[in-house]
């Protein structure tokens, strides 16, 4: 969520930031700014009301201390119009302030300045590339047929336990799935990440403090009888352990890692580009979260895409990151950098990593703060990653790594496979 006084006092400066997200805004910060003047004249008379009431309190106090009664009790009646005054001022207040912050709400982060100009994914800024894409042999499958061929993932099961989306991995299939999630935690904590294991359903304040919430899309699951949802990722709980808290500047960084189910709609996704696990409502993901001082959050945001390709390196995988544009960026980024695999067998690109900076975004809904050494209270800066999202990276190793005598292990795995070969 942006702040208020940043946008009374930047107000073109955030209209103009906002264009590169093809938004027009300007609507929405005049009346935010409008919101917040009524918000605070209203605060300055109830203010102003509180000291006459407490002002003539007082006075009465004193006129019944010297037997002046009343008089004193005159002026009782006054005071009685000054308390429902109060009383009819705050409720007012409440209405202001609730109306600021769901229009609040509705405006999302402002852009990075390295942030491209663009509307789609297609105006997405590649930055850096490596790996060598295999030559497959002739007859090379796309994952979804060597699942079927060599029953490691059933789709068809899935849809008949829950519905399409929901896999069932069998066998070596689940075994590699297993590894993957072990070999990405172990990276992690190697790289300095506390691993935990966090809720996979939250209330609706952890949504709203990552901006998961208000669902503009209409992507997350929701438990209506106990108002819960689902959770679309790990960052939600995650971040949401220093809602509501002051940290001290010594505490950062704060690096954390999770391995969560993730559940996730999609509405609207269809076609062939979304088969098999290209798009699935549960899958499996290793994330990474991180809280940083300001002045070290972009620095910080190097290090974990670093971290990201040394994983891929290892797993010796052909990818290719992306800088995104404005009109692709997520509502709550700043800036993001996708990775993406090559599917020797689809002949396309497919994205398995994100990994975004937030700024104060997040922590200004979260009300996560720290004190400087002055004592200044400040917004912490929050970023996250997926290090990585298990479907498109276990699609990516079925295909490029099928020979005609089966599925040979990325050789990194093998201690946590206990095989080599899926035959």
């Amino acid at each position: 969520m942006l702040q208020v006084p940043y946008i009374r006092d930047n107000k073109e400066e955030v209209i103009n930031r906002l264009k590169k997200r093809n938004l027009d805004a300007a609507p929405m910060i005049e009346e935010v700014i409008a919101l917040d003047e009524e918000r605070r004249s209203l605060q300055t008379e109830l203010d102003n009301t509180l000291a006459e009431s407490n002002r003539l309190s007082k006075e009465i106090g004193m006129l019944f201390k010297s037997g002046n009664a009343e008089e004193a009790n005159k002026m009782k009646a006054a005071t009685a119009d000054l308390k429902q005054r109060s009383k009819d001022l705050n409720e007012q207040l409440g209405i202001k302030a609730e109306a600021l912050t769901q229009l609040l709400y509705k405006i999302p982060n402002l852009p990075h300045e390295s942030v491209p100009e663009g509307n789609t994914d297609a105006d997405n800024e590649e930055i850096y590339a490596e790996g060598e894409i295999p030559k497959l042999h002739d007859g090379a499958l796309p994952h979804w047929e060597l699942a079927k061929k060599y029953d490691i993932i059933d789709f068809d099961l899935g849809a008949k336990i829950t519905g399409a989306g929901f896999p069932v991995y069998k066998g070596k299939g689940a075994r590699l799935q297993r590894a993957l999630i072990s070999y990405f935690l172990d990276k992690n904590v190697e790289a300095g990440y506390q691993e935990v294991q966090v809720p996979h359903l939250v209330n609706e304040a952890s949504g709203i403090g990552t901006g998961s919430l208000p669902d503009k899309e209409g992507q997350m699951y929701h438990i209506g009888v106990d108002d819960l949802y689902l959770i679309p990722t790990a960052e939600v709980p995650v971040t949401n352990f220093y809602r509501d808290e002051i940290l001290k500047e010594e505490d950062f960084p704060l690096c954390t890692t999770a391995y969560t189910p993730c559940f996730r709609r999609e509405a609207g996704s269809y076609g062939a580009h979304v088969r098999g696990l290209n798009r699935l409502h549960q899958f499996d993901k290793v994330e990474i979260v991180r809280i940083e001082h300001p002045e070290r959050s972009y620095e910080a945001h190097a290090e974990m895409i670093e971290h990201v390709k040394g994983i891929l390196k290892d797993l010796k995988l052909p990818y290719r990151i992306l800088r995104l544009c404005g009109g692709d960026l997520t509502f709550a980024s700043a800036l993001t950098y996708d990775f993406e695999l090559w599917s020797t067998a689809q002949e396309r690109w497919l994205e398995i990593s994100s990994v975004s900076n937030f700024e104060t975004f997040q922590s200004n809904r979260m009300k996560l703060r720290f004190k400087d050494k002055e004592g200044k209270t400040t917004l912490a800066h929050t970023l996250n990653g997926s290090a990585l999202a298990l479907p498109r990276v276990l699609a990516g190793i079925l295909e490029n790594y099928q020979t005609p005598e089966g599925i040979r292990v990325p050789e990194v795995l093998v201690p946590y496979t206990g095989f080599e070969m899926i035959d």
